[in-house]
């Protein structure tokens, strides 16, 4: 049966843990009237260290419903705060005053516990143990000096006295420098100074611990050591007069020796460390040489991310320390001569911790279970106490709702009166945890305590969470819907928290809108609305790049952002982290930041950051300063030698661009004084060169710095350097023999240079012999010159030259032997045996025997030959080959075919040509043929046309016949099928027939000889119709000689050319039938000094008005077609086209055809009526016209009524009133087309307009000659059909 009872109750635990889950806590500060146990929500740390200069303040704060009242025990025992006058407790809160001014710190030392309670339950405090901080003084004591031997280890104790809390240890000297540290010297974690071997500079008077105390901030100073480092023999003579002359030490000096550890001591050790302190062990040993440490974990690796060396590798730390931990650690101390180890066990304990936290208060409506667990672990492992109200639960009332199961209390069907505070407190040996969490049993109805219709503004891609925080009793469930409320909001991409918050991990624009939050328990329900607007990110779509800029000059960096229009952004540029700098020179727009006149000072990294009230994005940029660099300084000479010196500078400033060499230049004071030459160039990393000088030279030196800016300003010059002369070290150069005339020689040389000659007096020995066995050297000597002639020389003979440079100091070195000829002569004979061979009617090959090399007097140039064409109509028609060296042969080419030619060949050498040799002759076959010398089409008809042409201009032989071949070509310039035809040598034109109509064929006509067909020319053509005959324009093809094709002018497209001048422009008409598709008319002013033609397009359509034209000037039009690739532009033929110099307003409607038609049939309608009022009138019928006109002295015409042919009376308001059918405009003018001619035109210059009776003033003459040219001048006014029929009833 207990078996089972254990069962249920493990099944009610795992039932009630999902409620606790999420259990809430009463919001006091919304919810004011809601009941709540007291909660303790501040208080002092458990170990509570006070400055005793200070009044002492114990904090306990708390919260509840009522607002809880506080109580103290001290030391376990009542604290009765009214008792003490020292003591205040703070209105409406625990927390503790002590005012010590009048009392001792330590009179209020002990065991606080504070307890906060109300009448739904108690909260209880940690136990704080108050203590005061402490910071005695060292004890006062003197310490003697210490004198070791050198390379001994030492140690340097500090052993400063307890305090509270332990004091800081550092070591430092009289000026309150720290003392240095090192693998060799350290201070350990105790605080000592260990020295694994002692140095002399070791020696010092003031090693100084000292000790601070930092809750007190006060510092402790131990008294000063002095340290003696003293060799063996010093230390002997040191302490001899102390010791009667006895050697302190005798044993034998201080030698290398194997490592051994200080501390620890002993092979192992161990340490205890408390679960997430941080271990610190050291290994500190001596030894000569210094020893390296190093560790290691005997039963695993050392945890990567934890471990920390410090203090050499003399320490190692491990923080936030684990169980895992726990192990041995070895340390190895390792020198030149041996190893060491020490191992360290180290034991982790720990104080409790919690394992999911601690207790969670409990707000339950009657009848509702739950939980309340205190799962907690350490090492040992601690146990659990439960306390109700402070009181432990087993001496607290009993409640029959409520089964504490070890770490574990269980509730079931709870009630109103079952609210109370529990206390979980759990221990071990290492400390303890408390505590406090309440159950509190209430009925609420559900409410939402997020603001109400809150928008919430996201960046796009980013997570969302929308608050829905609630509170009721039971727990209310949240669901949340989203605008039409369709479905809940609970799959992807919502999230539901179990707090209500809905989460959108990755935001997109179409979550946005209307969310409704709604929370529901069994008591009630309630709704709220949030809005969720998701917003475009801020991208910076060009960021600042890197600048590299020259002092002075200007930089701009861009920044180009793109944001939600919605947002309102701010740029804000940063220079190295920091503000820009407040200069006028730096100007910021809203997508960049330019800086004018830029300083070394504006070198940096500059950021642009643009800020949303969502997000942010920002980039940077670093601005590099370069210049020039400065020039090198303090240029000094050292290791001064006879033919070098050592020059030395210091750089100057390279202003961020690394310098890349030093020029070094000189100046010779002595031969060009004022000229700088350069001397030598050295990488940007040295600052030194080792300078070889030239005797007899007064240098000075200067230096110039190379970066990729430029080159600096020279430096300063150096102090001048002389050398001494000397004999000259080399002798001229360019030594050569040459003669200017048959019977010398001159010798030339390259002088030497100031520089080179090495001292004054410089002059030169010449000497020369000819080339042969036993001739002696001929010399002379002289001044400094570059030249010297041997007269009386035989011709063209060898001879051997040499020049020495001499000065006052001595000879130069043994010059070296050079060949030189004397003068030549032309040669003497001709070359022989010159015949040719013809390889083909353009190219020849001659051939001849070579002269012998006596007669040729001289070197050797080559041959030339001379060729001419027989009965050439050029003058200067010789042509001469050259053939370099000793050739026998040669190739003529590029001869014409079937022709005669001559030649001779002839030697020449350095001096001219010799004779030539006798002139012989050669023929060359016969070859292909020029092209036609012309090609002409005519007679162009539907289907056939006619091509005449020239026979070629160059023959090349017997013409033998033509070839004619022809193919049609279409719109796209695609070619057709080829046709040819053959035709006979005399013929010179061909008609061909049955072609295909209104197409455009290309022709192909070249000459044949036996040789083969020679190049063609080329001709197009159009079969067309033109008005008024059937032939185009003929267009003749000259073919320039030599030339291989030849194209011709093609037939003009364009027909038809006309044009019609009006009142806004000119309009231009044609005809056309080329396949090209860019058409345009071209116009310019007749007679005009300008050749530029004004261009308007067509687009496709056979007219255009030009409408810029100015009045009073004629103009040249003409219409151009664009050809295909290989040819050339279609030109119609040209237009003349004058502006009148005044443009018509008005048209004459008398001169209007329908007008004219009109008045016609309207005259003849009268006659007819007339004609049958005449006959009624014979037959006695009344005709009353007589009567009217009597009576009305109006001549005017009065209409006709239409049933019995008579006229109605007259009336002033049927006057001018228009005939059915007819037009008239308000105004009482009709505007004329522009091709109509008016009436005006045919009179004598008047108006045409009607007079009162209806006559017309002006008469019908002759046309006026002045039309071409005035039309449109003068303008009349058109008159109306009623004036005409009156007029017209005037001539009836």
């Amino acid at each position: 049966m207990m078996e089972g009872r254990r069962r249920m109750d493990a099944a009610l635990l795992v039932l009630f843990l999902g409620h606790l889950a999420t259990a809430l806590e009463v919001p006091l500060d919304l919810l004011k009237g809601l009941p709540q146990p007291p909660t303790i929500t501040h208080q002092s740390p458990k170990d509570y260290i006070i400055d005793p200069r200070e009044n002492i303040v114990i904090h306990c704060e708390a919260k509840g419903k009522p607002h809880p009242s506080f109580s103290w025990t001290r030391d376990g025992t009542h604290f009765d705060i009214d008792e003490d006058p020292n003591v205040n407790m703070r209105p409406h809160s625990g927390t503790l005053e002590v005012d010590i001014s009048r009392e001792r710190v330590d009179q209020y030392e002990g065991v606080y516990q504070c307890t906060a309670r109300n009448k739904h339950g108690t909260a209880v405090s940690n136990n704080i143990v108050v203590r005061q901080s402490r910071s005695p003084l060292w004890s006062k004591e003197r310490i003697k000096p210490i004198i070791v031997q050198e390379g001994v280890s030492l140690v340097l104790e500090c052993r400063p006295p307890a305090g509270l809390p332990p004091p800081i240890i550092f070591w430092m000297d009289n000026n309150f420098q720290k003392l240095p540290q090192n693998r060799r010297v350290s201070q350990s974690l105790n605080g000592d100074l260990y020295f694994s071997n002692v140095h002399r500079e070791d020696s010092r008077d003031d090693y100084i611990c000292y000790a601070r105390f930092p809750h007190t901030q006060t510092i402790q100073q131990k008294q000063p050591i002095t340290v003696r480092v003293l060799n063996l023999d010093a230390i002997n003579d040191t302490m001899a007069a102390f010791y009667n002359d006895t050697d302190l030490f005798s044993e034998a000096p201080v030698d290398e020796r194997k490592p051994t550890f200080l501390i620890p001591s002993g092979p192992s050790s161990s340490k205890m460390v408390l679960r997430g302190q941080v271990l610190e062990i050291e290994c500190i040993a001596e030894g000569l040489p210094t020893p390296d440490i190093s560790w290691s974990k005997v039963s695993g690796d050392l945890p990567a991310r934890r471990t920390f060396f410090l203090n050499y590798n003399k320490t190692l730390r491990i923080i936030n320390v684990s169980e895992s931990d726990a192990g041995d650690y070895r340390c190895m101390a390792k020198n030149q001569i041996d190893s060491v180890h020490h191992t360290i066990h180290v034991t982790v304990k720990a104080a409790p911790y919690w394992i999911g936290g601690a207790p969670r208060n409990l707000v339950l409506a009657p009848g509702e279970n739950g939980v309340l667990t205190c799962r907690a672990s350490g090492t040992p492992k601690p146990s659990i106490r439960w306390f109700m109200n402070g009181i432990l639960i087993e001496n607290s009332p009993g409640d029959l709702s409520r089964k504490v199961e070890d770490d574990t209390i269980i509730f079931t069907d709870v009630q109103i009166g079952s609210s109370a505070v529990y206390q979980c407190n759990i221990s071990n040996d290492y400390g303890y945890l408390l505590s406090n969490a309440f159950i509190n049993v209430l009925s609420e109805p559900p409410r939402v305590l997020t603001v109400a219709n809150k928008v919430y503004q996201v960046i796009k891609n980013h997570q969302a969470l929308m608050d829905c925080s609630s509170f009721g009793s039971p727990i209310p469930k949240i669901t949340w819907f989203k605008d039409s409320r369709s479905s809940t909001l609970d799959g992807d991409p919502f999230i539901l928290h179990d707090n209500g918050t809905l989460e959108i991990r990755v935001a997109q624009t179409q979550n946005s809108g209307k969310y409704t939050c709604v929370a529901r328990n069994i008591l009630g329900i309630y709704e709220n609305h949030v809005y969720l607007e998701v917003k475009e990110p801020t991208r910076i779509l060009k960021q600042p790049e890197y600048k590299v800029v020259q002092r002075g000059r200007s930089v701009v960096f861009e920044c180009k952002v793109k944001h939600d229009t919605t947002l309102i952004p701010t740029m804000t540029w940063l220079k190295d982290d920091g503000e820009l700098p407040d200069d006028e020179r730096l100007i910021v727009d809203s997508d960049s930041l330019t800086i004018t006149d830029v300083t070394e000072n504006d070198a940096g990294v500059y950021t642009c950051i643009m800020n949303t009230t969502l997000d942010q994005d920002s980039a940077s940029a670093e601005l590099t300063v370069v210049e020039r660099p400065d020039p090198p300084t303090d240029l000094e000479l050292t290791d001064q030698k006879k033919r070098s010196v050592q020059l030395t500078w210091i750089p100057g400033d390279e202003h961020n661009s690394p310098i890349q060499k030093f020029l070094i230049k000189y100046q010779d004071s002595l031969h060009h004084r004022g000229h700088w030459h350069n001397l030598t160039e050295v990488p940007g990393t040295k600052t030194t060169a080792h300078l070889k000088l030239s005797p007899y030279v007064h240098y000075t030196f200067r230096v110039l710095a190379l970066n990729e800016v430029g080159l600096s300003e020279p430096s300063s010059p150096s102090r001048m350097y002389k050398t001494d002369p000397a004999a000259p070290d080399e002798n001229p150069t360019g030594v050569q023999g040459f003669g200017t005339d048959h019977n010398n020689l001159v010798i030339s040389w390259k002088p030497l240079s100031g520089l080179q000659s090495n001292g004054p007096g410089l002059h030169y020995k010449v000497m020369w012999r000819q080339q042969r066995p036993g001739s002696d050297w001929t010399q002379v000597t002289v001044a400094n010159n570059s030249k010297f002639v041997v007269s009386g020389t035989p011709t063209f003979v060898p001879y051997e030259l040499k020049v020495q440079a001499i000065n006052d100091h001595g000879h130069g070195p043994e010059p070296a032997t050079s060949l030189g000829y004397s003068g030549e002569d032309l040669p003497q004979t001709a070359p022989e045996n010159v015949q040719a061979v013809v390889i083909n009617s353009t190219l020849a090959e001659v051939h001849w025997d070579p002269v012998s090399p006596h007669s040729v007097r001289g070197h050797l140039r080559g041959y030339k030959v001379s060729y001419w064409r027989k009965h050439s109509d050029h003058k200067h028609n010789h042509e001469t080959l050259i053939f370099s060296g000793n050739h026998t042969h040669g190739m003529l080419p590029g001869l014409h075919p079937f022709s005669l030619y001559y030649f001779h060949v002839q030697v020449f050498n350095g001096k001219g040509d010799g004779p030539p040799s006798p002139t012989q002759h050669f023929r060359t076959p016969e070859g292909v043929p020029g092209p036609p010398t012309s090609l002409v089409v005519t007679n162009t008809n539907l289907d056939s046309l006619t091509l005449e042409w020239s026979p070629p201009h160059e023959h090349n032989g017997h013409i033998t016949g033509y070839t004619l071949r022809f193919q049609p070509v279409n719109n796209s310039n695609e070619l057709g099928t080829t046709e040819e035809l053959a035709l006979a040598a005399n013929e010179t034109s061909v008609t061909l027939p049955n072609l295909k109509y209104s197409t455009r064929y290309k022709f192909y006509l070249n000459a044949k000889t036996i040789a083969g067909p020679g190049p063609a020319i080329t001709q197009e053509a159009v079969t067309i119709v033109e008005e008024g005959n059937l032939q185009t324009s003929h267009p003749i093809a000259r073919s320039p000689p030599r030339h291989p094709t030849h194209k011709v002018g093609p037939v003009s497209p364009f027909a038809n050319l006309s044009s019609s001048v009006g009142e806004d422009g000119a309009l231009i008409s044609w005809e056309y039938w080329g396949p090209e598709k860019n058409v345009y008319v071209e116009y310019i002013v007749d007679n005009s000094e300008s050749e530029e033609w004004q261009k308007e397009l067509v687009n496709g359509s056979q007219n255009v008005k030009l409408k810029d034209l100015k009045v009073g000037l004629s103009y040249r039009v003409r219409v151009v077609a664009n050809g295909h690739h290989d040819q050339p532009l279609h030109f119609s033929k040209e237009l003349l086209v004058t502006v009148p110099a005044v443009a018509s307003r008005q048209v004459d409607i008398a001169t209007q055809g329908w007008f004219i038609g009109l008045m016609c049939a309207i005259a003849l309608l009268i006659l007819i009526l007339l004609i049958i009022c005449f006959i009624q009138r014979n037959k006695g019928g009344k005709y009353p016209v007589k009567e009217k006109e009597d009576a009305h002295t109006d001549p005017e015409f009065q209409p006709m009524k239409d049933d019995d042919c008579t006229f109605v009376e007259y009336s002033d308001n049927e006057d001018h009133k228009p005939l059915k059918g007819s037009r008239t405009p308000s105004n009482g003018t009709v505007k004329r087309d522009d091709s109509d001619d008016s009436l005006v035109d045919y009179g004598e210059g008047g108006d045409g307009q009607f007079n009162e009776d209806g006559s017309f003033i002006g008469q019908y003459s002759g046309k006026s000659a002045s039309r071409d040219t005035a039309e449109g001048h003068e303008s009349s006014e058109a008159p109306s059909p009623i004036n005409a029929m009156n007029s017209l009833n005037s001539f009836v």
